[in-house]
């Protein structure tokens, strides 16, 4: 399987074309938001382009015919400094509405309003003059109104306005939105009935006074999993203005739910009210499902499983049928597949049959029509592809096979097929097709979107195929293999092996995936993406196949990968280096404290001592899993033996160290203890810390920083450059007055 790039530099050179460079990322548009029309002949979708300068993104919308693809592409707005978001058609098509902040006044920078425009073009006025702005909005089906919900924080009310005076185009301050909801603690999540009579709505059963009031007096200590109110699922009868609390048990939280297409069933996911079992990260492992018969608001607890995560309900076409996701073993938390449980809605008390028959998680994505198949995206090793689910016998059948990455929805009004789709050479683009059949055939494709077209006007990448090897153990490995941009076949080229994190991910034929890979591709390098021990993708063996083992596995798949590409002689075993994030920082830091084989490693929010990580991560229960499924107070040598501090004084490879302040998953604590280390024992390190609270570097220029930064870092200690990092290197982008015209975008 390969997705071919350009031959060599000597064509590269001839077509006019350049390798990537790590500011090409940061120009990289994005596409989003796509609406189909009720006819299902047009799409909307926004464009959003980067500013990479002031970390910020600025966004606008188009429209494109299903019919005539790219080439009926309209620009429909023309903001520069504001953004526009979410467009909606209006029920009867013809006109739209979106969500702006282009007339937010001085100090209400991100305040947003609506604003109603017509597809065929002509300016958009605003409809809504909402002191606080609108946070969501969307129209009845029954076509009489647009709902949406404005206020102060944890007290958004809804709002309704009526539908015909926005299509005689009466003046906003004319228009008088009716106030429906009057809720004491406000609106949370809300939706709207398919019969458009009620709106269920989640909500908070009490307002803690003296919690928002110490925070408004900027007394903002904040207390790890604090109490909090319980939510309770509510509905709004539209007509008579009257409100129901729907559940009554005060131990359960709401936390999500879904409206069956029939209007008779919901189903939602509830939390113990419990401080330590609500306010974890873990995917919601303590919550369960529940089905709710608005007949006689008589609610079933459809699952019981005190560590396992449920995916929301999903009803069949006819509302019928009810299904959810899990893992194949709902007794206890574990890594294995998840699999497709399904009954009769009514069946009360009715067991679930379990279906699925991949090696492979399973989802519920969509439905057939006649509800006899349900289609879901799922990976194949290095690829994601569209699987179907035959409901009778619980077969699942593969559908497509492209050599990249795709998912596929359906629209529920019009029942056209959305293609969400990249590969080594396309960014992320959406396509659509009328036919299920349609999407097996990739030529049959009718492309919506080319958000980056100067990424193949300008840019020569480095080849891209899927790689396979055996492990010390035998078993088959993979990843992706990317060769350097010009490569000439027996030459040897120097090699980063880029690991990804998770570990339960898997590096995939998408476009410049394994942290800007391309750019090294540019510069001459062989990258290696393994999909190692403890990856999706490759079944359960192999995602499972580390637990209470952590790293060596993991390990061994990767430097038998690394000594493959060697044996092939397309690397030169003299000049390689590591990097990763996240889990790709785990096995990082194994790596340093395990071989000498490297010349340099960057380490990107990776553990080194799983004793303190236990407790200062968001996220117990993953790590006790992980390794051995004893707690650390119970078993101090588990967690030590699998620590790569443990073996610190085995270090020698120069290492660099970045991490996130904040960080809430990997803290950062977890790098201060490495980089202390690996000081001590005389191993060249610099620790990078960067502002924020998030796993990942939040700032664009913080990126650009990391990337440069590590690259040439794996310069000088890998290739010999004899030049270190410096911020000259960084600070010439701002500078560079040629540094924003090297792409030259020319439409959408």
């Amino acid at each position: 399987m390969c997705v071919a790039a350009l031959a060599s530099a000597t064509t590269a050179s001839a077509q006019g074309k350049r390798p990537m460079s790590w500011l090409d990322a940061q120009y990289v548009r994005n596409a989003g938001g796509a609406e189909v029309s009720p006819d299902g002949k047009q799409v909307l979708y926004t464009l959003s382009t980067p500013d990479w300068k002031e970390a910020t993104s600025q966004s606008d919308i188009y429209l494109v015919d299903v019919d005539r693809g790219l080439a009926s592409t309209k620009q429909l707005t023309f903001t520069t400094a504001k953004n526009e978001t979410q467009p909606r058609w209006a029920p009867g098509g013809g006109w739209f509405v979106f969500s702006s902040n282009r007339e937010s006044a001085a100090g209400q920078a991100n305040q947003q309003q609506l604003f109603l425009m017509r597809a065929d073009g002509g300016e958009a006025r605003r409809i809504t003059n909402a002191r606080d702005g609108v946070s969501t909005f969307e129209f009845t089906r029954d076509g009489q109104s647009l709902i949406y919900r404005s206020g102060k924080s944890n007290e958004e009310q809804l709002y309704a306005l009526p539908v015909a005076s926005l299509a005689k185009g009466t003046p906003v301050d004319s228009l008088s939105p009716a106030q429906l909801t009057k809720h004491a603690t406000g609106v949370g999540t809300w939706r709207i009935a398919p019969d458009s009579r009620r709106i269920y709505f989640t909500t908070a059963d009490s307002v803690d006074g003296d919690e928002k009031a110490r925070r408004d007096k900027k007394f903002t200590v904040d207390v790890r999993n604090a109490e909090t109110p319980v939510a309770a699922l509510w509905a709004f009868d539209i007509a008579s203005r009257s409100e129901t609390r729907l559940t009554k048990d005060a131990t359960q939280a709401v936390s999500g739910f879904t409206i069956s297409p029939d209007g008779r069933w919901i189903g939602f996911n509830a939390t113990p009210n419990d401080r330590y079992k609500r306010n974890v990260t873990e995917e919601g492992i303590y919550a369960d499902v529940y089905l709710l018969d608005t007949q006689d608001n008589s609610v079933e607890r459809l699952t019981n499983n005190e560590e396992n995560s449920e995916s929301a309900l999903s009803f069949s076409p006819d509302s019928k049928t009810i299904a959810f996701s899990a893992s194949d073993d709902m007794t206890r938390f574990n890594m294995k597949n998840r699999r497709v449980y399904l009954r009769d809605a009514a069946a009360k008390g009715q067991a679930f049959r379990k279906l699925g028959d991949y090696d492979g998680d399973h989802s519920v994505n969509f439905w057939a029509p006649d509800g006899r198949t349900i289609y879901f995206s799922t990976g194949a090793k290095a690829t994601t592809q569209l699987f179907a689910l035959d409901v009778a016998s619980g077969k699942t059948t593969q559908l497509t096979n492209v050599d990249g990455v795709l998912s596929v929805s359906q629209e529920e009004d019009s029942k056209r097929y959305l293609i969400n789709y990249q590969d080594p050479t396309t960014p992320p683009a959406l396509f659509t097709v009328s036919s299920l059949d349609a999407v097996k055939n990739r030529a049959s494709w009718v492309q919506l979107t080319d958000a980056n077209p100067w990424v193949r006007e300008q840019l020569s990448l480095g080849e891209t195929s899927e790689f396979t090897w055996t492990s010390k153990d035998g078993k088959k490995v993979g990843g992706v293999l990317i060769k350097p941009v010009g490569y000439q076949a027996g030459k040897k080229y120097p090699l980063l092996v880029a690991i990804h994190g998770g570990p339960a991910a898997a590096d995939l034929l998408s476009f410049n995936g394994g942290y800007g890979a391309q750019t090294y591709a540019g510069k001459g390098w062989v990258v290696l993406m393994p999909n190692y021990r403890g990856s999706t993708n490759y079944g359960e063996a192999h995602k499972v196949g580390i637990v209470g083992n952590y790293f060596p596995p993991g390990y061994n798949d990767i430097m038998t990968g690394v000594d493959a590409l060697i044996g092939q002689g397309l690397v030169d075993s003299t000049k390689m280096g590591v990097l990763g994030w996240s889990a790709g920082g785990h096995w990082s830091n194994w790596i340093v404290t395990h071989t000498n084989r490297f010349k340099a490693i960057s380490s990107g929010a990776g553990t080194s001592n799983w004793i303190s990580m236990y407790a200062q991560s968001d996220m117990q229960r993953n790590r006790q899993h992980y390794l051995g499924d004893k707690l650390p107070y119970d078993d101090f040598e588990a967690y030590w033996r699998q620590s790569p501090i443990r073996y610190i004084r085995a270090a020698k490879t120069p290492t660099m160290i970045h991490v996130v302040e904040g960080d809430p998953r990997v803290p950062s604590p977890q790098s201060v203890e490495l980089h202390m280390g690996l000081k001590r024992v005389g191993v060249p390190t610099e620790l990078f810390m960067y502002p924020g609270a998030s796993h990942g570097i939040p700032d664009a220029r913080n990126r650009l920083l990391k990337s440069t930064a590590e690259m040439a870092w794996m310069d000088y200690w890998v290739l010999g450059s004899g030049k270190k990092f410096s911020w000259r290197d960084v600070l010439q982008t701002l500078e560079d007055p040629k540094a924003d015209k090297k792409v030259e975008i020319k439409g959408p």
